[in-house]
């Protein structure tokens, strides 16, 4: 069964397995305002995050999507490895797939 990436509808916490997607911001933001959903971007440089993304699968997965300790405002069509946070590693590695996937028409 192909997962799809969908907009998550609510909160749940998420933790790093290792799971990395390497791609662009503009990206990320493009996908985000297509299925509607909410994205932090505090692209400052000041924080350890610049952008933060929620969606889920369409089994009901939910993961984050952020960077991580870049410490530097990033330019939106460059490419940075964004981490992905799911409850646990294989839910991490479908998530990633399934945005591998959805990225791919952006």
């Amino acid at each position: 069964m192909k997962l799809q990436v969908t907009f998550a509808s609510t909160f749940q916490s998420s933790s790093f397995h290792d799971t990395i997607v390497t791609t662009t911001p503009s990206k990320l933001i493009a996908l985000a305002e297509h299925l509607g959903t909410d994205y932090c971007n505090h692209n400052t440089g000041d924080d350890k995050t610049n952008f933060d993304f929620e969606f889920q699968t369409t089994d009901g997965i939910y993961f984050t999507v952020y960077d991580w300790k870049e410490y530097r405002t990033l330019s939106l069509n460059e490419y940075i490895d964004f981490h992905i946070g799911g409850s646990s590693k294989s839910n991490t590695d479908a998530s990633a797939l399934a945005l591998i996937d959805a990225l791919s028409h952006f």
